[in-house]
Order: C-alpha cells, then sequence, then structure tokens
C-alpha cells in the first residue's frame, strides 16, 4: 500500500498548516465541550463506589 503522504505532489505552507490546525482544534473545542461529555451511568457508578470507598477509608482512620 503506497505511503499516501509521498503521493502529495504540493507542500502546504506553514501558515495555511497553521490555520488547519487552529480551525481543527477549535471544531474540537466546540464538539467536545466538557458539559457536552457527560460520563456514562456505569462510570458514574464506578465513581460512587470509589468514593464510598475513600469515604470509608477515611472513617476508619
Amino acid at each position: 500500500m503506497p505511503n499516501r503522504i509521498n503521493e502529495i505532489s504540493e507542500t502546504i505552507d506553514h501558515a495555511t498548516s497553521r490555520s488547519i490546525c487552529d480551525a481543527v482544534g477549535e471544531r474540537l473545542r466546540q464538539n467536545l465541550r466538557p458539559d457536552a461529555l457527560k460520563p456514562s451511568s456505569h462510570l458514574e457508578h464506578l465513581i460512587d463506589e470509589l468514593r464510598r470507598r475513600d469515604d470509608e477509608g477515611l472513617a476508619q482512620n
């Protein structure tokens, strides 16, 4: 399978590359906001269990 990078005959200048990276980063920030990434119910259960165990450990000390 040929390497796709070697098939590209044109190069991208630094300013264009930076612009593309900034645009991708901005799109990721919009789509992956912390409030949009709610943990699954299973993960919430596990976190609650860890908190409960931590609280029990602190109460025993």
